[in-house]
């Protein structure tokens, strides 16, 4: 089986900014790699389950905001697992994502602020999937996970 799995979800080129992607386990720290680590773009491929590559739809799925894993299934703006969530250029479906270790953390800030002002009608569409994302007064905590530090600490750190 390992070698379908392999030949059949293997490595690809990202279809957004075109860095070609591991999907090394060891590497990226998740089992069903579907993100860009560079851009952390998608590509719609999932459709019930992470990893089944059924969906017919195929178009990109940009990163929009950022979530956490509170319990399983649960996806909440509290403490808990960092997830990545997605909005599909085609279909507009939204999914959510593991954060995987060789993510860039500065493209997940960006991410980060850049959700901070969603468009009415996405904010509406997250919130029909159930989904909150992190807001602002969860940058700090956002912030630890991500860099191991907070505020002013990680600025003088990172620089």
């Amino acid at each position: 089986m390992s070698r379908l799995y392999s030949q059949t979800f293997g490595d690809f080129k990202c279809a957004y900014c075109g860095h070609i992607v591991s999907s090394t386990h060891w590497l990226s720290g998740v089992n069903n790699r579907n993100h860009c680590p560079y851009c952390l773009w998608s590509r719609h491929v999932d459709l019930y389950a992470a990893g089944d590559r059924l969906s017919a739809c195929k178009a990109s799925m940009q990163p929009i905001a950022l979530t956490t894993k509170r319990s399983r299934n649960k996806y909440a703006s509290g403490r808990g697992e960092l997830m990545l969530v997605h909005l599909c250029t085609g279909c507009r479906d939204v999914s959510i994502n593991r954060i995987a270790a060789d993510d860039d953390a500065d493209m997940l800030l960006e991410v980060f602020n850049i959700s901070l002002t969603l468009p009415i009608r996405t904010q509406n569409l997250l919130l029909e999937s159930e989904i909150e994302i992190l807001t602002s007064s969860s940058f700090p905590q956002m912030q630890l996970q991500l860099f191991g530090c907070i505020s002013q600490v990680c600025a003088t750190e990172l620089v």
